[in-house]
């Protein structure tokens, strides 16, 4: 490994660990920071957008909000509640099971999602 790349891994891992102790939006500020000090510091050029990312993102987002909205998430948790109070001794092995299902229904929605603005 070149000195260059270790100096420029050193400042990628900088900038994320400063702007994880920062929190919330600061962890993007200082990735735009680290982005700057690449980009005109070393003079490395950026790589496109990841739109289709982004598009993901942003649909996953949307079919949460609209779970949310309708009610949805607060119909599963009553669900969940009710199965794991009914066997409060198994909990163990129904709790991940419950939530693996309820994972899979969410995704399936988001996939849903997905396909109908396609």
């Amino acid at each position: 490994m070149s000195a260059m790349f270790i100096i420029q891994f050193a400042i990628v891992l900088l900038c994320i660990l400063v702007g994880a102790r920062v929190g919330g939006i600061g962890l993007g500020v200082f990735g735009g920071l680290g982005l700057a000090i690449l980009s005109f510091g070393f003079g490395l050029k950026p790589a496109g957008l990841p739109i289709d990312v982004m598009f993901m993102i942003m649909a996953v987002v949307s079919a949460a909000a609209a779970m949310q909205a309708a009610g949805g998430l607060d119909y599963m948790i009553k669900i969940a509640t009710r199965i794991l109070r009914k066997n409060p001794k198994y909990i163990t092995f129904i709790a991940p099971l419950v939530t693996w299902t309820f994972t899979v229904l969410c995704r399936l929605q988001v996939t849903l999602l997905i396909l109908y603005y396609l």
